[in-house]
């Protein structure tokens, strides 16, 4: 049963977002932002979550509150298709290629937010999307997810695959974090019996 449902609505975004943690990487992605549709439907492809997200947000504006808003309900939402944590690996890394550039990420769903992120992207736009928006995004995430997210470029000068690259690599960690631990299947991964 490890998924969940995150409707969030303010004054600038109404999102709604299905979030399946054993999917098969299905996504119908529809943020009002062309990027972040872009990222997210790599997000769900590469980590193998069914992924189903709608956002009408005050685009006109900016697309600041629309990417920080998918993030937080992104991250409420893995947050609740793990329930108590029971089982999982809590844990995961992966370094990825694309092309010239070289993503690491690591997690660690410990209940606890913080985000070190060292990704310098060398335009400050990709197509219309704001470059700084990937930070906020990333943010956003941790936050509602309650995990130490870091995400550190190793290599790379073209802006479109250091970001890119990022989200598979995001994807990758995550999958291997919430994927259940045969060896611990009834155990709070952590000494102290809670996360």
């Amino acid at each position: 049963m490890r998924q969940a449902t995150i409707a969030r609505k303010t004054a600038e975004t109404d999102i709604d977002l299905t979030l399946s943690l054993d999917g098969q990487g299905t996504s119908a992605v529809d943020t009002g932002v062309g990027f972040l549709d872009h990222m997210l439907t790599l997000f769900a492809k590469h980590g193998r979550f069914d992924l189903s997200v709608t956002c009408r947000g005050d685009t006109n504006v900016d697309d600041h509150h629309s990417v920080e808003d998918v993030g937080i309900a992104l991250g409420e939402a893995f947050s609740a298709a793990l329930g108590d944590k029971r089982g999982i690996r809590r844990y995961g890394d992966t370094a990825l290629p694309m092309d010239e550039a070289l993503i690491l990420t690591a997690v660690d769903l410990s209940g606890r937010a913080y985000l070190g992120y060292a990704l310098s992207v060398p335009t400050e736009k990709i197509g219309t999307f704001d470059t700084e928006l990937v930070e906020e995004f990333f943010a956003a995430f941790v936050r509602s997810a309650a995990c130490s997210l870091h995400v550190r470029q190793l290599a790379g000068t073209n802006a479109h695959h250091i970001v890119e690259g990022a989200f598979k690599s995001f994807a990758r960690t995550m999958r291997t974090a919430v994927s259940l631990d045969p060896d611990a299947a009834d155990e709070i991964p952590s000494t102290k019996g809670v996360l």
